[in-house]
C-alpha cells in the first residue's frame, strides 16, 4: 500500500512540472518584456529601432505590434522610427506572436522611456505680410525637429503660442521666445530649454485702384491727360507704372483718345509697381493694376434677319427653325450678344437669346412654339446689345423684320376612286372625284395590294372641277383577279417651295381578267425506295383552286406526257406518281409541262418546272451464321453478328421495333435487316442462338472440415468436391482473386467455387464453402509447451505462445500468474500470444512485467480434459 502512495505522488508532481513547462513554454512564443532607455532621441540611430531585437528569451517572429503610440511603428515588421515621437515619456509597445501551434494568445512587453528633447532653437525673418507664423518652424531644420508637448514662453516670461500674428505690425520689429519641454526623470531631473528669435519686416503697399470705363467714340475729349496716380489710393510713392501710351519709367499721364484711335475698343491694364526696400529680401515687390475699358458705339443701320425655313402644316410638330442677323454697312466685332426679338401672326410672342457674332453674322434658334398654325408669320429684331458692354456708349439701332410661311397641306379626304376593268398587261385608267382639292397639278403615291403587289408607285393626277384622272402602267397589272388601289400621298407641284405633300387614304378595286400565274411554281418528289410510293407536291399555285397539271418522266425511268387534275388548297397540291412509271432503281427527273386554271379555262406554259430524285434499290438480306455463348458472359444483342449501324434486330420476321442493343440473349431464333445509306431495309434474315452453361461444383459431405495440423491447401478443398479437376477457386464470387491449388487454407475463411471444365462453359453459378481447421483425430495427450521466452524486441522467441493449440483445442483458455498469484495475462485463440506486459486490472500496477517465474494454467475446454498447469520463465 505505500508502494502506491509513493507511485501516485510520483505522479501528481510530474504532471504538475509538465503542466508548469507548458505553460512556460506557451510564454515563450512572444518572448519575455524589456526595457530600454534612449536619453539622445537626437542620435540618427533612433531613426531604426528594431522592437523584436529588443525582446527578451527567444521570441518566435511573424507577430504584430501595438504600442501606446502608433506614431513611427510599422506593425508587422516591428519597426520603429523613435524619432517621429513627438514628446518625451514612457511608450510601451505589446508583441503578439502569431497563432501557430502552442502560442495562441502569447504577448511581450517592450517599454521605451526617452528623454526630453527640446531642438535647436534658430532665428527666423519673415515677411508681415504673411499674417501669422508657427515658431516651430523656426528651429534648425538641419536636426531633428523637438519635442512638441513643451510650452512657450515671451523673453519677459509671458505665456506664449506656437502661432504668433504679424500683420499687426507697421514697422520692422524683433521678438524673442522661450521655449521648455518637460523633464524625463531617467535622463535628467531639468526640464529643458531653447531661445528662439523672430525679425517681422514690413512689406511694401501698391495701393487700391479704381477701374474706369468710357465710350470711346463720344466721351474721350476730357481724357486726352489722365493722371494714373489718381486712379490709386492708400500706396507707397515712388513706384512705377506700365501699360500702353506711356512714353517714360517715371511716366504715370495717359492720353486715352490717342489709345482708342489708335488701337480701337478694348480693356487697357496700367501696372503700378512698388518696391521692397534694399536691405528687405523677406518680403515680395508688390503692383496694383488699373484696368480702363474703352467701348465703341456700333451701328445696326442696315442688319438684315432671314428665318430657315417656310415649311408646310404637316412639318409642325418636327420643325426647327433657325434665325441669321447679318450686319449692316458698319462692322460689329466678334462676341457674345443679347438678341431681342417680337413673333406676331396666328400667335405672339416675344424673347430675348444670346448667341455670338462671328464675322458679321449671328445665329440662334427661334422656339417652334410660337409657329403651330398656317399662315404668316414675322419676326422683329427689337434690340442687339453685346453681353459684355458695360453699356457707356449708346448704339444706333432700329428695329428690322422677316416673314415666315407655314403652307396647308394638300387634302384627299372624302375622295373616291373608280377604275375600268382590264386584262393582264394592259394600262389602267383611275378615276378620282376629290371635293376638297383645288384645281391643279398633284403628284401622287399609290400602292397596290391584292393579286397585284406593288408599294410606291407614284402618278401624275390633274384636277378640274374637283374630278382628276391618272394611269397605272400594263406591267403593274401582271396577275390577275382582284386588284386594290391604295393612294396614301399627294404632293402639290403647282405651289411655290415647298411643294407641300400630305398622307392620303383613298381605296378603289380594279379587276383584272386572270392568266395562270406559274412565276412560282415548284415541283418537287422526296427520294424513296423501289417500290415505295412516289409523290409529286406541287407549290406556289398562288389563289388558284383547280388544276390540270401535265409532266414528263425522264433518266432511270421515262414516260410520256402525264395529266392530272388536282385541287389546290392553300397554293399547293400533290399526286400519286404510278408505279409502273418508276419500276428501275436510279436517278429520275420529273418535268412540269403546263398548268390550266379548270374554273377559268386559262393555260400556261411551264418553263423550268422540274425536280431530280432517286429511286434507291432495295439492299439484300444479310449473310448470317449459328451464335453460340456461355450464359455467364451475359450476352447482349450488342454481340449479334453482323452488327453495326446498318443492321437492326427483332424478335420476329415480322416485328417492326427493333430490339435494344442491351436486351440479354436468350436460346432460340433472332431476325436481322440490312438499312441501307439512303434507308431502304432488306428483308429479314433468322439466326439460331444458343446459350450454354456448365453445372455449378457440388461440395463432398463435411468437404469444409480439415485438421489445421496437416496444413490443407486450395488443392485438398478441390479433391472434396466432385469435380476435383476442374473447378477454380476465388477469394469472392464477383471481382475476386484466383486462388492457387498450394494456397493455404485458413480457419473460417470463405471459398468460392466455380466448375470450368476448359472447352466448355465457365459455369454461371458457384457453390461458397467457409473452412474449419479444427476438425482434428487422434488429440495427443501430451503436446509442446515453452518454459520460457525473452521479450527484448529482438524478433526471436519475444512471445510466450503454445503452437497449434487452436487446432486441437479451439475453445482453449490460458492464464498466466505471477509468483505473488496476480493475473498478469489471460488469452484465448483470438489472443494467443503473451509480450510480457501485464494486461490485468487487480494485482501490481500495469507495465512491464519483471523478469523471474511465472505460471500458467492452460483451460482445454474439451472432451472434460482437466486443464494443465505449469511454470516458465520470463528474461529479457
Amino acid at each position: 500500500m505505500a508502494k502506491n502512495y509513493i507511485k501516485d505522488l510520483h505522479f501528481v508532481v510530474f504532471f504538475i512540472f509538465l503542466s508548469f513547462f507548458s505553460e512556460n513554454l506557451t510564454a515563450q512564443c512572444a518572448g519575455t518584456d524589456s526595457q530600454k532607455v534612449i536619453c539622445d532621441i537626437e542620435n540618427p540611430v533612433y531613426q531604426y529601432v528594431n522592437l523584436f531585437d529588443l525582446l527578451g528569451g527567444s521570441p518566435v517572429p511573424g507577430g504584430t505590434w501595438i504600442g501606446s503610440s502608433q506614431q513611427g511603428l510599422n506593425a508587422s515588421t516591428g519597426i520603429l522610427n523613435a524619432q517621429l515621437i513627438r514628446g518625451g515619456g514612457t511608450y510601451r509597445y505589446t508583441y503578439t506572436a502569431p497563432a501557430t501551434s502552442g502560442c495562441t494568445g502569447s504577448k511581450a512587453v517592450v517599454t521605451l522611456i526617452i528623454g526630453a528633447y527640446v531642438g535647436v532653437g534658430s532665428e527666423a525673418t519673415i515677411c508681415n505680410e504673411d499674417d501669422t507664423f508657427n515658431l516651430f518652424t523656426a528651429f534648425d531644420s538641419k536636426v531633428m525637429g523637438p519635442h512638441t508637448n513643451g510650452t512657450w514662453t515671451t523673453d519677459t516670461g509671458q505665456p506664449a503660442t506656437a502661432s504668433i500674428k504679424v500683420g499687426e505690425f507697421k514697422t520692422k520689429t524683433t521678438l524673442h521666445f522661450i521655449y521648455t519641454v518637460p523633464a524625463v526623470l531617467a535622463c535628467s531631473p531639468n526640464e529643458k530649454s531653447t531661445n528662439v528669435e523672430v525679425t517681422i519686416l514690413i512689406a511694401p503697399k501698391a495701393g487700391k485702384p479704381e477701374d474706369l470705363t468710357l465710350c470711346g467714340t463720344t466721351d474721350l475729349a476730357g481724357y486726352t491727360n489722365l493722371d494714373l496716380n489718381d486712379q490709386l489710393t492708400d500706396e507707397d510713392k515712388g513706384g512705377t507704372w506700365t501699360g500702353l501710351g506711356l512714353t517714360s519709367a517715371t511716366d504715370h499721364n495717359i492720353n486715352l483718345q490717342e489709345v482708342f484711335d489708335t488701337n480701337g475698343p478694348g480693356e487697357y491694364s496700367y501696372t503700378y509697381r512698388v518696391l521692397a526696400v534694399p536691405d528687405n529680401f523677406i518680403c515680395e515687390d508688390k503692383e496694383a493694376t488699373v484696368v480702363i475699358t474703352l467701348e465703341k458705339r456700333l451701328d445696326f443701320t442696315g442688319a438684315t434677319i432671314t428665318v430657315d425655313k417656310d415649311i408646310c402644316e404637316s412639318e409642325i410638330a418636327t420643325a426647327r427653325y433657325t434665325a441669321r442677323i447679318t450686319q449692316g454697312s458698319d462692322n460689329i466685332p466678334n462676341g457674345e450678344y443679347n438678341v431681342s426679338f417680337t413673333v406676331s401672326g396666328p400667335s405672339s410672342g416675344s424673347q430675348t437669346i444670346t448667341g455670338n457674332f462671328v464675322n458679321g453674322v449671328l445665329s440662334f434658334p427661334i422656339s417652334s412654339s410660337y409657329f403651330r398654325q398656317v399662315g404668316k408669320f414675322t419676326i422683329t429684331v427689337t434690340g442687339i446689345v453685346s453681353t459684355s458692354s458695360k453699356k457707356s456708349c449708346t448704339d444706333i439701332f432700329s428695329p428690322f423684320a422677316t416673314d415666315l410661311n407655314v403652307y396647308p397641306l394638300p387634302s384627299l379626304n372624302g375622295a373616291v376612286l373608280t377604275a375600268d376593268p382590264v386584262c393582264q398587261n394592259d394600262t389602267a385608267l383611275i378615276h378620282v372625284n376629290a371635293s376638297q382639292l383645288s384645281d391643279g397639278i398633284y403628284s401622287i403615291t399609290y400602292n397596290l395590294y391584292g393579286d397585284n403587289l406593288s408599294m410606291a408607285e407614284t402618278a401624275i393626277l390633274t384636277v378640274a372641277g374637283n374630278k382628276g384622272t391618272f394611269e397605272i402602267p400594263g406591267n403593274l397589272n401582271a396577275r390577275n383577279g382582284l386588284t386594290v388601289i391604295n393612294i396614301i400621298s399627294i404632293t402639290n407641284i403647282t405651289n411655290p417651295s415647298p411643294q407641300c405633300s400630305n398622307s392620303a387614304n383613298v381605296i378603289g378595286n380594279l379587276t383584272v381578267n386572270p392568266l395562270p400565274n406559274v412565276t412560282a411554281v415548284k415541283i418537287t418528289v422526296n427520294d424513296d425506295c423501289l417500290n415505295e410510293q412516289f409523290t409529286g407536291r406541287i407549290s406556289g399555285l398562288g389563289n388558284l383552286t383547280n388544276v390540270t397539271f401535265t409532266y414528263t418522266i425522264s433518266g432511270s425511268n421515262s414516260s410520256t406526257i402525264q395529266t392530272v387534275s388536282l385541287v389546290v388548297t392553300n397554293g399547293n397540291a400533290s399526286f400519286p406518281i404510278p408505279l409502273a412509271l418508276l419500276q428501275n432503281s436510279g436517278s429520275t427527273t420529273i418535268s412540269g409541262v403546263s398548268l390550266t386554271n379548270n374554273v377559268t379555262g386559262c393555260q400556261n406554259t411551264l418553263q423550268n418546272v422540274s425536280d431530280n430524285f432517286l429511286v434507291n434499290p432495295i439492299p439484300v438480306p444479310p449473310t448470317v451464321n449459328p451464335l453460340s455463348f456461355c450464359k455467364e458472359e451475359e450476352a447482349t444483342v450488342a454481340n449479334l453478328v453482323p452488327n453495326g449501324n446498318q443492321y437492326k434486330w427483332y424478335n420476329s420476321p415480322t416485328a417492326t421495333t427493333a430490339l435494344a442493343s442491351t436486351v440479354l440473349l436468350q436460346s432460340g431464333d433472332y431476325f436481322v435487316r440490312e438499312t441501307s445509306a439512303a434507308g431502304c431495309t432488306s428483308e429479314a434474315a433468322m439466326v439460331v442462338v444458343a446459350i450454354n452453361d456448365s453445372p455449378a461444383p457440388v461440395l463432398n459431405s463435411d468437404g469444409q472440415n480439415f485438421c489445421g495440423l496437416k496444413n490443407p491447401t486450395i488443392a485438398d478443398l478441390s479433391n472434396n468436391t466432385n469435380v476435383p479437376s476442374t473447378v477454380v477457386w476465388y477469394d469472392a464470387p464477383n471481382n475476386g482473386n484466383l486462388l492457387s491449388a498450394t494456397t493455404p487454407l485458413i480457419e473460417q475463411g470463405r471459398y468460392y467455387g466455380f466448375n470450368f471444365p476448359g472447352t466448355d462453359c465457365f459455369s454461371s453459378e458457384y457453390i461458397e464453402v467457409t473452412v474449419t481447421l479444427t476438425d482434428c483425430d487422434n488429440v495427443p495427450n501430451d503436446f509442446f509447451v515453452p518454459d520460457g521466452f525473452s521479450p527484448n524486441g529482438d524478433g526471436v522467441n519475444d512471445s510466450f505462445v503454445i503452437k497449434d493449440i487452436e487446432f486441437l483445442y479451439p475453445n482453449y483458455t490460458l492464464e498466466i500468474f505471477n509468483r505473488y498469484g496476480n493475473g498478469m495475462y489471460k488469452g484465448d485463440k483470438n489472443k494467443p500470444a503473451w509480450d510480457g506486459m501485464n494486461y490485468e486490472k487487480s494485482g501490481i500496477a500495469g507495465g512491464v512485467a519483471p523478469n523471474g517465474v511465472y505460471f500458467y494454467v492452460l483451460h482445454f475446454n474439451k472432451d472434460n480434459k482437466p486443464p494443465k498447469q505449469g511454470r516458465l520463465y520470463l528474461n529479457r
